[in-house]
């Protein structure tokens, strides 16, 4: 879905290492900047700028986050266009209102 109003960029502060369901780690690194490109149910979606992130299970997918306040909430697969939720949601170290 589109989004309601315009969302800062932010930046992730500190490593962000996830635990996924399939077995595999992955981390969100330190000064990585995101940017609000659409939402879900589930909360605001958030692609990397200048970068891309990806989450390994049978594939590796190419994800973006899915943020409701400060929660990582799961991964929006823009290849498949599927919602992948995590198990236990992770706090995000982020620096929000990131100019553009």
């Amino acid at each position: 879905m589109p989004l309601a109003g315009e969302a800062p960029d932010f930046v992730v502060q500190s490593d962000l290492p996830i635990s996924l369901s399939t077995g595999y780690t992955r981390t969100v690194p330190a000064k990585s900047r995101w940017r609000a490109v659409g939402a879900l149910p589930q909360g605001t979606v958030y692609r990397p700028v200048d970068s891309v992130f990806a989450i390994e299970g049978r594939q590796i997918h190419e994800a973006y986050l899915v943020v409701r306040g400060a929660t990582l909430q799961g991964f929006y697969l823009p290849g498949e266009g599927n919602y992948s939720a995590l198990v236990t949601t992770l706090q995000i170290p982020i620096h929000q209102g990131v100019q553009r």
